[in-house]
């Protein structure tokens, strides 16, 4: 299993933008699907964005698509989620989580995660 250590979070204010970061360690990086995925106070964990590698694809959530880019450095073994034009309701911990095999968007099929960075938007 690969291990996943996610950073970059804080606070910023509506309209600005964050990078976070997801270096992983333990496995052979660039045959998993890097997914992000987000949960805020009392609402279940949500899908975000993902990347495949061979092929190389992206995939995003719809209440994200053109604000935030997903991008993967397999020589650093490093996942990024930029994001712009940030919103209140973009406020959350976000989680970079890992996936043996084909594109899911689903939780339930990503075997290891980060421990969570916090994202919060000001108004």
């Amino acid at each position: 299993q690969v291990q996943l250590v996610d950073s970059g979070g804080g606070l910023v204010q509506a309209g600005g933008s964050l990078r976070l970061s997801c270096a992983a360690s333990g496995g052979t990086f660039s045959a998993y699907v890097m997914g992000w995925f987000r949960q805020a106070p009392g609402k279940e964990r949500e899908f975000v964005a993902a990347i495949s590698w061979s092929p190389m694809r992206t995939y995003y959530g719809d209440s994200v698509k053109g604000r935030f880019t997903i991008s993967r450095d397999n020589a650093k073994n490093t996942v990024y989620l930029q994001m712009n034009s940030l919103k209140p309701e973009d406020t959350a911990v976000y989680y970079c989580a890992a996936r043996l095999g084909a594109y899911s968007n689903l939780r339930t099929d990503f075997g290891s995660w980060g421990q969570g960075t916090r994202v919060t938007v000001s108004s």
